[in-house]
């Protein structure tokens, strides 16, 4: 069989924003594997605790028992006044605050819980807390169920299908914020070493909640009456999200991370393409993912032009493949999966092509599976700069990896219109418009391409076997440049090959990219810096897989 390698995309065609920005979730998706693991270590799942009354206020304890140890998310439930609820990240008040514990809360725990998570960011957390989240109510999908489940009654099927939650998240918070459990403390342990296990255990246990809470307040409505949401129906549903600013720097800050998750899926890719034959289970296995790709490209709304046009592409691009597999496809040919992806890549647009390459890693599990082992980062192991470099070295591997940025002219306006800083406020992330607000004097260097011009018009005067610390003891404003240019030398993946500070630059194609990597589904955005998705639409839920009886 040839060498993967040789299928493999390059980063020049596969880092650049309008492709990131039309990412799909694969099985390599953080959610898929986090659920792969829970059925194969066999976790156990229980609910020690539900004290909620008549109006959804209470708390609640769903448990996962895990090779090693318990993980339990911490729930509340609060009775939230209408003109409270708020999806942006400044809100105060939440429908049901979280919290994702280590082990297996007692009452003193979940007293100290009580009074902290429901105040999120104003509150405070120990490292026994992995993660802090939020949601609120899809209000008008969230009663229309529990009115017609209080009446015996099963919900509008066409109402479900279009919003796909009842529940979204406004920010599932990890890694140390607030003080919880640092990055550190945890990626040692098998359950939680791949990226974001503990957030999407959270949102995953938030979903089976969700759903709890709405047949119990039809209960409380209906008593007798009332029945249980149908199996099919509860697994239509997943968990919203809301996301904005504040994750979009998080790829250019992590390189090597982002190197990595990428280095995994293209591999992937390759992996299948260099297949020789198709057996006819592989094949049963893609048509089944075509079919669900077609019908979710059917379900998925969305009020933004942006992303209108993009459904329109999948759509369009989903039919024409249909056709094609179905009529002109060789599958008895060699490499057929390659065929397949070339024929694509000439006739499709780059929305289908990207739902294309999730649909053909699906039936291969056993070939790429193993590759979700290699998306976490030790990140400090790549952060010292190698001053011995000489700068031949450096400007060659500037011409390689940046040559997309090192002959813009970033004097012009439109090629520096945006800059990036932190808001006081809130402390996350924000993008100013250069020349109409302030800000700009505050920057956040996440500038890498006009980084790297000006590393590359300080290299011009250089002797070629000038050291690289030389040069950086002169201009130690290019070390930050320099690292992510030594950094991109042996992580191919690890730069987004495309101006972020640009007139025409669209946050929400970085969102995209890394939520897709979550596992996210039915991007809609909302403008072109914040965006709503659903997160573990048609997974099983805990008492699917394994169940034990509360203690």
């Amino acid at each position: 069989m040839p060498q993967a390698a040789a299928f493999r995309r390059s980063p020049a065609q596969v880092m650049r924003l309008d492709r990131m920005g039309c990412s799909h979730p694969t099985r390599l998706s953080f959610l898929r594997q986090l659920l792969r693991r829970i059925e194969a270590e066999g976790w156990m799942f229980d609910r020690p605790v539900w004290d909620m009354d008549a109006r959804g206020v209470g708390r609640a304890v769903y448990r996962m028992r895990t090779p090693g140890g318990s993980l339990s998310l911490v729930a509340f439930g609060h009775d939230l006044p209408a003109d409270q609820r708020s999806d942006r990240v400044i809100a105060t008040a939440w429908d049901a605050t979280f919290a994702l514990f280590d082990g297996t809360p007692d009452a003193a725990d979940l007293d100290r819980l009580a009074a902290n998570v429901p105040l999120q960011e104003a509150g405070r957390v120990t490292p026994r807390e992995l993660s802090l989240s939020r949601a609120n109510r899809s209000v008008r999908l969230f009663n229309h169920v529990v009115e017609r489940l209080a009446t015996g009654q099963q919900p509008d099927e066409r109402m479900l299908r279009e919003t796909g939650y009842l529940m979204r998240t406004t920010a599932v918070y990890g890694s140390g914020k607030f003080g919880a459990a640092d990055r550190a403390m945890i990626a040692g342990r098998p359950a939680l070493s791949a990226p974001f296990q503990a957030e999407m255990l959270s949102v995953w246990l938030t979903r089976a909640f969700t759903i709890d809470l709405v047949e119990h307040l039809a209960r409380a409505r209906g008593g007798d009456r009332a029945v249980r949401l149908r199996p099919d129906l509860r697994r239509g549903l997943g968990v919203g999200n809301s996301t904005g600013l504040g994750m979009a720097p998080f790829l250019v800050r992590h390189p090597v991370l982002l190197n990595n998750w990428m280095m995994a899926r293209e591999e992937a890719l390759a992996r299948v393409r260099a297949q020789e034959t198709a057996d006819a289970a592989t094949l049963a296995g893609f048509h089944t993912a075509l079919a669900a790709a077609v019908q979710n490209a059917t379900d998925w709304q969305s009020a933004h032009p942006i992303q209108q046009t993009k459904l329109g592409d999948l759509q369009g691009g989903l039919a024409r493949l249909e056709t094609f597999v179905a009529t002109e496809w060789d599958t008895a040919a060699a490499h057929p999966w390659d065929t397949l992806w070339r024929w694509a890549q000439a006739h499709l647009p780059m929305e289908a092509q990207e739902a294309l390459l999730a649909a053909m890693l699906e039936p291969h599990g056993d070939l790429i599976d193993g590759l979700g082992g290699c998306m976490q980062a030790d990140e400090e192991a790549h952060f010292g700069i190698d001053g011995t470099m000489p700068v031949s070295d450096l400007r060659a591997i500037l011409q390689e990896h940046y040559d997309w940025a090192i002959h813009t002219d970033y004097s012009d306006p439109a090629h520096c219109a945006r800059f990036w800083y932190i808001s006081e406020e809130k402390l996350e992330p924000r993008l100013g418009e250069r020349r109409t607000e302030d800000g700009a004097n505050r920057e956040l260097p996440l500038d890498t391409g006009r980084q790297a011009a000006a590393l590359w018009h300080a290299l011009r005067d250089e002797a070629d076997d000038t050291p690289v610390a030389r040069l950086l003891l002169v201009h130690p404003e290019h070390r930050l440049i320099t690292r992510r240019a030594q950094i991109a030398a042996r992580h191919p993946f690890a730069e987004i090959r495309d101006n972020l500070i640009a007139a025409d630059m669209l946050p929400i194609d970085l969102l995209r990219c890394k939520l897709a990597f979550f596992g996210a589904t039915r991007f809609d955005p909302r403008s072109d810096r914040w965006v709503r998705i659903s997160l573990f639409q048609d997974a099983p839920y805990p008492g699917d897989l394994h169940r034990e009886d509360a203690p």
